[in-house]
């Protein structure tokens, strides 16, 4: 039976996914920054474990108590709208050390136990933003498309150890709280504030989208399917930009 820790899981798709692989009878060590054992059924295959990505020692007691594990979920991340020239540099090294550095430094923590074993696999979760430019998502974007190459070059470094490293993006999931959660993360000045209310309209009008279930979907094919490709679309929308 094997064990997969996803971060970032108090909700939406670190949530999802959790409950898919408990589903499915994987040990899952899910992690939040506030652990909250409500979110998920009891299971005797369930752990809940504190996490914050953006703290060395939080990520080095949260690696410790784990154990060993088959599968890294990266997950964990934060949103970000506004346009750069309202963006203080805090906000923005604040969207990196969570969405870039906080993957890095979960990687680097259980990249020991994977070179040893000469087995296992690391997801990480990014967005279809990186596939296709939206306006006023230029830090977050930004954050998200290193992730990407960060991945791409550490798939060949990690392939003489066995070890799969695959990206998995989202598309937009308004059913999620992300976007609520990005809030307080929203810096528009008013030269923008007309470019800001179209986008807004934009994305009130019927589309696409995806869904958590979607990520969870991807993320498991990344998980279990040896053949999956490096990039795996989750959600309707982040299909057909992959796809064109």
């Amino acid at each position: 039976m094997k064990t997969v820790l996803i971060t970032g899981c108090s909700s939406g798709f670190g949530l999802d996914t959790a409950q898919y692989f408990l589903d499915r009878d994987w040990h899952v060590i899910a992690t939040m920054r506030t652990p909250r054992e409500d979110v998920l059924p009891r299971s005797g295959r369930l752990r809940v474990l504190a996490l914050d990505v953006t703290d060395a020692d939080s990520i080095r007691r949260a690696v410790e108590a784990a154990g060993p594990i088959d599968v890294l979920v990266n997950n964990a991340g934060i949103g970000m709208l506004g346009a750069l020239e309202g963006t203080t540099m805090d906000m923005a090294r604040a969207v990196f050390e969570a969405n870039t550095f906080g993957t890095m430094a979960m990687i680097q923590a259980v990249l020991p136990q994977f070179r040893q074993r000469k087995a296992g696999v690391i997801i990480n979760v990014t967005s279809s933003v990186t596939l296709k430019s939206l306006p006023l998502l230029s830090v977050y974007t930004a954050s998200k498309a290193a992730v990407n190459a960060f991945t791409e070059s550490l798939a060949l470094e990690l392939e003489q150890f066995n070890v799969r490293v695959k990206l998995v993006l989202p598309g937009r999931a308004p059913e999620t709280s992300f976007g609520e959660n990005a809030r307080s993360r929203i810096q528009i000045p008013e030269a923008y504030a007309e470019l800001a209310q179209n986008i807004f309209a934009a994305w009130g009008e019927p589309s696409d989208v995806t869904r958590s279930i979607d990520v969870a979907e991807a993320v498991w094919r990344a998980a279990t399917d040896p053949s999956a490709p490096m990039r795996i679309a989750a959600g309707a929308d982040a299909v057909a930009l992959i796809g064109s």
